[in-house]
């Protein structure tokens, strides 16, 4: 299929929505936890899925400069064109920005991030429990504001999906979830 994003791309979308939701699941529930070992456990895996995330997505940056999204339907309406355009672009500064704001916050707070606990990545910012406490609020803001384009993101998908029923969603699916008579007749129409 044509339209379609490439298996790299899948593969990109997918990984890294599930290491965002659950990132931010671990989020929400480790902030809440008494100081004990368990709690250090959750912030360094925290840490580690952020900063693969932040990989992930200058990966999916990169793949996506190479290899543009599909073109949208033409018979797209062209406000849904620009709003789908402002949500993707705005996914991809906040892919950067929340874990850029977590590694910033770690840093000042003078808590080294040692990914998958065997390499030490640099502070990217000096200790200062000055910044640390300004930084932190805009990490938990901006993972906020992520979570609120994810959902607004997958209702546009599940709307074209059922009530446009113009391919959209279609267009990302894994091959693996293709029903095999869908596979067969684009192999035909090919």
């Amino acid at each position: 299929m044509k339209d379609e994003y490439s298996a790299v791309a899948k593969i990109f979308h997918w990984l890294l929505a599930l290491m965002i939701f659950v990132s931010f699941g671990v989020g929400l529930y480790m902030v809440d936890q008494p100081f004990s070992p368990q709690r250090l456990k959750l912030y360094n895996w925290h840490k580690w899925a952020g900063v693969t995330i932040l990989a992930l997505s200058a990966f999916r940056l990169l793949w996506r400069l190479y290899k543009p999204a599909p073109a949208l339907p033409e018979t797209m309406a062209t406000w849904q064109k620009n709003a789908s355009r402002s949500v993707h672009m705005l996914l991809y500064v906040l892919f950067f920005a929340v874990p850029i704001t977590g590694w910033i916050y770690s840093s000042a707070a003078g808590f080294p991030i040692v990914w998958l606990g065997l390499i030490p990545l640099p502070d990217l910012v000096e200790k200062n429990r000055e910044l640390a406490e300004l930084i932190k609020p805009f990490h938990g803001v901006a993972a906020k504001v992520l979570a609120a384009v994810v959902v607004l993101h997958i209702a546009a998908a599940l709307r074209h999906h059922f009530m446009d029923r113009d391919g959209i969603l279609k267009r990302m699916q894994p091959r693996f979830l293709s029903s095999p008579s869908t596979s067969i007749s684009n192999k035909e129409a090919s």
